[in-house]
């Protein structure tokens, strides 16, 4: 494969020009954002208010955050312009529109977001939730019903498994994930005041086994078209013309996988959110923030029985979906919890934790929390609810007191 030209912020403009996206006489700037973890992020600003602002990702062949030496196959950035205007036919409202896609230089362009703010950013700075949860469930909803054996046909999915196939960012969720946080791997890290407990987590051969069918699960439950990254650095909110703003950004570890993955990841950050707020002493922010558990999860409900009458299988019964929907959540407790771990004794931790005065005591409630969940899932009762996570989490955090 062919090394594609790694664009330059001076490049970006001209560029646009070239491919008929900003007007050849119009002028402007050009702003390097984003993490600089994976990809080179671009926005493009014309001086005329009467044209929209345009945003350019590229892939190069390279982790960005690390340079040539960690090489990254650069189609994730084909297969992230994939799922944004995949989710955009069943989701538009909170997804970003793909306006230009260049497959040779493994480059899309999409609409400037840079008016939003990433939500873990958002959260860590003091705001509330108000109706993100509810509509990062109704996306996650939407699409994958739409995806699914109840939404698509055999034939579509086919086609859908065909055109999502992710091996190498599968394969790093399965290590990152679903794997180091579990062992002593060379990139973990954790608060020392950590030790005994990720101790005995590490060493439970209840542990073991769930991060074993956990990790079965993900390699071949291919439920739906899922996000695959879907936490709170993913999701960018604001307000326009005076309405909140809600968008989910980065799906550049899309699949067709299990659903309870892209919700799970995204609980599990709302979790760790909620402890933020609990060791900030606002208790109202925090218990607000697991509340919204419930949100998520009952739009995530409403986005499949608003499209179940019109289900592709008519053999698929009331019965199937009800057993369905408990296998989601069943499933999402047990990705929410590896998240859990992963966020304070993996590779990538949280900003939420690691930016408080000691990350200690937080920490461990967080962790904690992970392996509760990943053991005894039912803790929070056998049938679905959320509610009943939210006291789990605001109760944790009291007993550590």
């Amino acid at each position: 494969m062919t090394e594609p030209v790694v664009l330059e912020p001076a490049e970006v403009w001209a560029y646009l020009v070239g491919r008929e996206l900003l007007p050849a006489d119009a002028s402007g700037v050009v702003r390097e954002v984003g993490d600089g973890n994976m990809n080179r992020v671009f926005v493009a600003i014309p001086d005329d208010s009467a044209i929209a602002g345009l945003a350019v990702k590229q892939a190069p062949p390279w982790i960005q955050k690390l340079g040539p030496s960690a090489p990254m196959s650069p189609e994730r950035a084909l297969i992230e312009a994939r799922a944004l205007r995949r989710f955009a036919e069943y989701a538009p409202r909170q997804t970003p529109r793909v306006l230009d896609v260049d497959p040779p230089r493994f480059a899309f362009t999409m609409e400037d977001l840079s008016d939003l703010t990433v939500l873990r950013t958002a959260l860590n700075d003091g705001a509330g939730l108000g109706r993100t949860s509810a509509e990062v469930g109704e996306l996650v909803g939407r699409v994958t019903f739409a995806t699914s054996v109840a939404g698509a046909t055999p034939q579509a999915r086919a086609a859908l498994l065909a055109d999502s196939v992710n091996p190498l960012l599968a394969e790093v969720t399965l290590q990152y994930l679903l794997g180091d946080p579990f062992t002593t791997a060379e990139h973990n890290h954790h608060h020392p005041a950590l030790n005994t407990a990720l101790q005995k987590l590490r060493s439970d051969p209840a542990v073991r086994t769930e991060l074993a069918t956990l990790r079965a699960d993900f390699g071949g439950n291919a439920q739906a078209l899922v996000h695959g990254d879907l936490h709170s650095g993913s999701v960018m909110v604001g307000v326009r013309k005076g309405e909140p703003v809600v968008r989910v950004i980065d799906p550049e570890f899309a699949m067709v996988g299990p659903i309870g993955l892209d919700l799970g990841l995204y609980l599990a950050n709302v979790v760790i959110a909620a402890v933020r707020a609990y060791a900030q002493g606002d208790a109202e922010r925090g218990n607000d923030h697991v509340l919204s558990i419930a949100d998520c999860w009952d739009s995530f409900c409403a986005a499949w029985r608003e499209g179940w009458p019109g289900r592709v299988d008519p053999l698929l019964d009331d019965g199937w979906l009800l057993r369905h929907l408990r296998g989601v959540w069943h499933d999402t407790l047990g990705y929410a919890a590896v998240e859990l771990v992963r966020r304070v004794a993996g590779y990538s931790h949280a900003s939420d934790l690691e930016t408080l005065p000691d990350p200690g005591p937080a920490s461990a409630v967080v962790l904690g929390l992970g392996h509760k969940l990943l053991v005894d899932r039912e803790i929070c009762g056998s049938r679905p609810d959320p509610r009943a996570l939210a006291h789990l989490v605001s109760t944790s955090w009291e007993a550590q007191q």
